[in-house]
């Protein structure tokens, strides 16, 4: 069993007793700590938005967590199942104080978490989440008396809106996008993603849409973090020529992978430079992205005469340092395209519609597309923890062996070399620490994660 309270979230596996995973009494107990989070910071503040994911345990999470509200005095618009984004719209377009997205993201179906947004419909920071914690593990909440309960309503309009919401952005073409008449193919690992994205191509004017694991009944047809090892049936499937681009999303739909006309994969972290490099032909401007992510973005921006900055990883992260730069677009090397002309997250239906719009005005297959980009090759290692293990003493060691390179320190510890770059962190989701590096081929990004376990086990 797990429970992970982090800047992502509170995110356990369902089960167990108190405090050994997320369990029933953990999520009464999270999510009471939140509203009483909410009150102290808005006093008058009275509505809270929720929706979740399509994971088996969704349904049990969401009265848990509705009910929780309404003892604590709220009044819950719960918009069912809705993606990460949707909701995070549907908190400003409710007027809500709050709100809470079910979901674990790209875990594994044991696993399931609340996401924590402030009124603006973003994460919270990691002072407010850690006031979170704090209240709940002290149980400092007070739930309210019989005349001041919370009502539940319903509102299932949301991901239609959502829809209509990228279709009008200036950027998205959807002319051009029809004119183009792509075939596209979806892998939406059975969650919500398997119903709002063929809305959303079929809104763009994309009639041929080829459908894999499209059902939402939580059945996870392959682990469903997007990555290559975990897109074999999709990437099959491409190579019989039957498509133009297939699309790729995690259960609650922030993040976007792209698989190429001929089965290869674009690579997550292509998603987001592909993106950028639109955008920034169109309106000029700063970009930003995590640690983690590809060298390719600098690049890209630097192309375009614009400046590039580096956050920590997180989404609150990178929006903090967005909004710091007046960043154009920007996210993580995931997958996750954040572009603030709608809001302020990562979204995978605006990867989507900006990407077909990029693909249909160039005219090129997808693999034409990726070759005229800078090519890195990232590997993503990660290193299973234990109790015993010591991250921060790891950590410390690593900068002291590399100390004559360039170190970044602000999240887990990077390390640039010239041609190549590698970055230990501790993941906020799962109990691993995440070793990625970055070089001109696989087998030097490899070499250069296997010279860092090395150090790592020499400890």
């Amino acid at each position: 069993m797990a429970l992970i309270k982090s800047i992502s979230g509170i995110r356990g596996t369902i089960g167990g007793g108190s405090g050994e995973g997320l369990g029933g009494v953990d999520i009464v107990k999270f999510t009471s700590a939140y509203a009483e989070f909410i009150r102290r910071h808005n006093p008058e503040a009275k509505k809270i938005a929720v929706g979740r994911d399509a994971r088996i345990s969704g349904p049990m999470v969401d009265h848990l967590v509705s009910g929780a509200l309404m003892a604590m005095g709220f009044d819950v618009v719960n918009i069912g199942l809705a993606t990460t984004p949707t909701t995070e719209l549907a908190v400003t377009g409710l007027g809500a104080d709050g709100g809470i997205i079910i979901t674990a993201s790209h875990n594994p179906v044991q696993w399931n978490a609340l996401k924590l947004l402030n009124k603006r419909g973003e994460f919270l920071s990691d002072a407010e989440g850690k006031e979170v914690i704090a209240i709940a593990e002290a149980e400092e909440f007070k739930f309210a008396d019989v005349f001041e309960l919370g009502q539940e309503y319903k509102d299932d309009t949301w991901a239609m809106r959502h829809i209509e919401m990228v279709k009008a952005l200036p950027l998205v073409d959807c002319e051009a996008i029809a004119k183009a008449g792509f075939t596209v193919a979806v892998d939406a690992v059975n969650s919500i993603g398997g119903v709002v994205i063929p809305r959303l191509l079929k809104a763009l004017g994309v009639k041929n849409v080829i459908e894999l694991n499209c059902e939402p009944n939580g059945k996870f047809a392959h682990t469903p973090e997007p990555i290559p090892e975990n897109l074999t049936q999709i990437s099959s499937l491409m190579k019989e020529g039957v498509a133009d681009v297939g699309f790729v999303v995690d259960p609650d739909v922030d993040r976007l992978a792209i698989v190429m006309e001929n089965g290869e994969m674009f690579v997550e972290e292509y998603t987001l430079v592909a993106v950028a490099d639109y955008v920034l032909s169109k309106t000029p401007g700063s970009t930003v992205s995590n640690l983690s992510s590809s060298r390719a973005l600098r690049d890209v921006t630097e192309k375009h005469g614009c400046s590039y900055s580096a956050a920590a990883v997180g989404e609150v992260n990178v929006v903090t340092k967005m909004k710091e730069t007046g960043a154009v677009i920007g996210g993580e090397g995931n997958g996750g395209v954040i572009y603030p002309e709608l809001h302020y997250g990562r979204d995978a239906l605006v990867g989507v519609a900006l990407f077909l719009t990029l693909l249909a005005k160039e005219g090129k297959k997808v693999s034409e597309l990726k070759a005229g980009y800078p090519r890195y090759a990232i590997a993503k290692n990660k290193i299973q923890l234990t109790p015993d293990i010591d991250v921060d003493a790891i950590l410390e060691a690593v900068k002291g062996k590399f100390a004559n390179e360039r170190i970044t320190d602000i999240d887990g510890v990077k390390i640039d070399f010239s041609d190549s770059w590698v970055h230990l962190r501790k993941s906020n989701t799962e109990p691993i620490i995440r070793i990625y590096s970055e070089a001109e081929t696989m087998e030097k990004a490899d070499a250069l994660a296997e010279e860092i376990k090395s150090v790592i086990a020499s400890l």
